[in-house]
């Protein structure tokens, strides 16, 4: 019997550690970063004193949280480099960015964030937007992209990305689409007249509803 107690402990330890996780990964999805770690340890079905034990600062368990996520992130700019034309292939980069940014409210703002304490998350998020940087440099020498352009304009992008608010997730990818067909539209030297993606009906924030004046239904 005393043999077994460690490892279940172990075992009923790293459960606890998943179930976390998962609930962190969902409410920062929805809600973004500003979630209190109560709430998370709530929907995780664990107390305070576990979550903290696992994971003393939000910090660590924004990290923990978004490590998928960056590994993605990774994996789009690491696909944008790789393509033989570098016009198309930043294109690429802000149209897989902000789908995946728009699945996940809370990793735009982990993105943007700083996190001294996580060495592995910050050198990911460090090594997207050096990526990012020498695509546009490239963009640039090809005429395509406007020479005006600085990396900031991407995290300008993801933030006004990350503030749609639609009906549902498939609809909230569905804008986020047509948001980066118009973006990449300003960011291109001499703007086309490509189609954009489809509109989609988007749900007006909280706050802009409850501000209507009195008697104006929503259309």
């Amino acid at each position: 019997m005393t043999d077994r107690l460690p490892h279940a402990l172990r075992s009923d330890a790293l459960d606890n550690r998943g179930r976390i996780i998962e609930a962190a990964r969902a409410v920062f999805a929805v809600d973004g970063l500003n979630v209190p770690m109560r709430e998370v340890a709530r929907r995780a079905g664990v107390a305070p004193a576990t979550l903290y034990r696992r994971f003393p600062t939000k910090e660590m368990l924004v990290t923990e949280a978004f490590a998928e996520q960056m590994q993605a992130c990774r994996a789009v700019v690491d696909e944008g480099l790789a393509d033989l034309d570098p016009w198309h292939g930043f294109c690429l980069v802000i149209e897989k960015m902000c789908e995946l940014h728009a699945r996940d409210r809370g990793f735009t703002a982990a993105l943007i964030s700083a996190f001294p304490n996580a060495v592995d998350f910050e050198a990911r998020r460090e090594y997207a937007l050096r990526a990012i940087d020498e695509l546009a440099r490239r963009a640039k020498e090809t005429g395509r992209l406007r020479p005006d352009f600085v990396l900031d304009d991407v995290l300008l992008v993801l933030m006004a990305n990350s503030g749609i608010h639609a009906t549902s997730p498939t609809t909230q990818v569905t804008a986020s689409r047509r948001f980066a067909a118009l973006a990449i539209s300003a960011f291109q030297a001499s703007p086309d007249v490509s189609p954009l993606p489809p509109v989609v009906r988007l749900a007006p924030p909280a706050s802009v509803v409850q501000a209507q004046p009195r008697g104006l239904a929503p259309a």
